[in-house]
């Protein structure tokens, strides 16, 4: 079975539409979570559930937290424009996700095994790490949430980073994503619509250090 891994699209139509053109047809899709939260979030959810059955769908931060009266990492202002275009059964939708799935010997997760908030990064001790890890009963952990592709063995797992679909802060702009757990990247043209807000850019050796500093 051949597994196609699409985090954090973030509402990012014309970047999911170009790995969506990529993926083979005969592949199923494990979406990692904050799939609408981004310039296109009406559009991103339709398009994705359009795909039907070979979709499995787990819970972002970014999803839980358009649920009113969640805590939320994004500004008030932003949540509301948001919830604006997206209705009530959507944000239901997002909100009843599962936080994990796994499919055969690998485990996939939107930040870690605990939780959709926890940040890592390739730099982070492992010691921290490990105790999040060592009771995984799986080979392979697959995450996202800070939009950077890496990978590393963290309590005898395989824990790969997804990277992220809609919002890479890798050197190289593009839509980054994994097939088979192997990273792939899909070049797009950036195109946010009448998104009201500036849209987060930033070096990968900056985003590294700033998740770092504030990780686990």
């Amino acid at each position: 079975m051949s597994v196609a891994a699409l985090y954090d699209v973030h509402g990012n139509l014309p970047a999911l539409e170009a790995v969506l053109a990529e993926v083979p047809d005969d592949a199923v899709i494990v979406l990692g979570g904050d799939v609408a939260a981004g310039p296109f979030p009406h559009e991103t959810l339709e398009r994705l559930r359009a795909l039907g059955d070979r979709v499995h769908w787990l819970r972002g931060n970014g999803d839980r937290e358009l649920q009113p009266g969640e805590e939320g990492l994004a500004p008030p202002d932003v949540m509301a424009w948001l919830r604006e275009r997206l209705s009530a059964e959507e944000i239901e939708f997002l909100h009843g996700l599962p936080p994990t799935i796994q499919l055969d010997r690998t485990l996939y997760v939107h930040a870690t095994p605990r939780n959709d908030e926890d940040i890592f990064t390739e730099r982070t001790p492992e010691e921290r790490l490990a105790p999040l890890f060592a009771e995984v009963d799986a080979d392979v952990v697959v995450c996202g949430h800070t939009h950077t592709q890496f990978e590393r063995t963290i309590a005898g797992k395989r824990v790969v980073n997804a990277g992220s679909v809609g919002m890479s802060y890798e050197e190289e702009p593009g839509a980054y994503w994994l097939l088979d757990l192997e990273p792939r990247r899909t070049p797009y043209e950036l195109d946010t619509g009448d998104y009201p807000f500036e849209w987060p850019s930033g070096t990968r050796e900056e985003a590294v250090a700033f998740f770092t500093d504030r990780g686990l």
